[in-house]
């Protein structure tokens, strides 16, 4: 039996669960509000398992108490088909059930995968084009550019409603994650990796975005706003980036990137055209060598045991092998090697 103080404070609790603002189940986007729908069938259909399973303890304990005597005593009995039948039979359909949903969904809701709909009732019109958002996780605030509009922000988001949104994601340093409960599920954001995230918002309105990924002392003010504008509001946000940003260069982006902590709304009129593609690259840095430089070294040949020079070819190579000139880093000359590597491009040829 229920102690009465604890009696007394359920329709309170009911109450104060009234309040709660289930963005996850209730979003206002189509990607997310899938995503919630799959939520709730997979629940439903493993509840046809617990369900009964929690009730028919409950009736067993209670039938054969020791008090009752009506029950029926079988100490001899160890075996019914029909009853391993439901037993067995019951779970496996409700997993083969949700196997075949989560297959469906895992290829339909692909973050990689275009957007095929607005909504469950309107498809994409064919001459709509996705809005690009390039979205770089620092420490710890989120920058937002808008390569198409020119316009970078900081710690603000916005998009016109009903038009697709493809976001390209990465990270400055540690690992973090790109989440917004009210348009789709988070995404990861990795530093020198690139990821993907295909969404639309449906509904007009002021949506929160975090971090779901924890990534040090500034995590916590990880924290943005997303705004779903019509076509003409969100015009009139692009001008006011415009109008009262400055230029996000190179220089200045690696200024951004210090760590800070609850970062306020920063806005960006002009932004370097090859900024993000640097970050993925991970050569902002001046002087500093891309991975795509590193990997087509690698690809070439990689790292001799000292110093190719064009035209010298190894007794194991084979003729048309193609080839870099490059150095080896030792501990006696680390600091010229970099330096020669960073600061000059290699000369790429083919033996004969």
């Amino acid at each position: 039996m229920i102690p009465k103080p604890l009696r007394m404070l359920l329709p309170a609790s009911v109450l104060l669960l009234a309040g709660c603002n289930t963005v996850v189940m209730n979003p206002s986007g189509d990607i997310a509000n899938q995503q919630a729908h799959l939520i709730m069938v997979s629940t439903l259909l493993m509840l046809l398992i617990i369900v009964p399973v929690i009730i028919l303890t409950l009736l067993f304990a209670w039938r054969y108490r020791a008090s009752n005597k009506e029950a029926v005593y079988e100490p001899e009995w160890d075996h019914s088909t029909s009853l391993e039948l439901v037993i067995w039979g019951a779970p496996l359909l409700i997993i083969i059930a949700l196997g075949l949903l989560t297959w469906i969904n895992t290829h339909k809701l692909d973050p990689f995968r275009p957007l095929e709909r607005l909504d469950a009732q309107r498809s994409i019109p064919a001459d709509t084009k996705p809005l690009e958002v390039e979205v770089v996780a620092l420490d710890w605030k989120w920058l937002f550019i808008y390569p198409e509009q020119g316009i970078a922000t900081v710690n603000e988001l916005a998009a016109p409603v009903d038009r697709p949104i493809h976001f390209r994601i990465t990270a400055s340093s540690v690992m973090n994650s790109f989440y917004i409960p009210a348009l789709a599920g988070q995404i990861y954001a990795m530093p020198g990796m690139q990821s993907q995230l295909n969404a639309v918002i449906n509904q007009p309105g002021e949506y929160k975005g975090f971090s779901s990924n924890y990534s040090g002392a500034g995590f916590s003010g990880m924290h943005f706003k997303f705004y779903g504008l019509n076509d003409a509001d969100f015009s009139q946000w692009v001008a006011k980036a415009k109008s009262g940003g400055a230029e996000l260069a190179r220089d200045s982006y690696l200024e951004l990137r210090q760590p800070t902590i609850n970062a306020p709304v920063q806005y960006f009129g002009k932004v370097a055209n090859d900024l993000f593609a640097a970050e993925v690259d991970r050569c902002v840095e001046p002087g500093k060598m891309c991975m795509s430089k590193m990997a087509a070294i690698d690809a070439a040949g990689g790292m001799g045991p000292n110093t190719f020079q064009v035209g010298d070819r190894l007794p194991f190579e084979a003729p048309g092998r193609r080839f870099i000139k490059t150095q080896e880093c030792t501990p006696q000359n680390s600091a010229a090697a970099v330096q020669s590597l960073a600061l000059e491009t290699p000369a790429i040829g083919t033996r004969e």
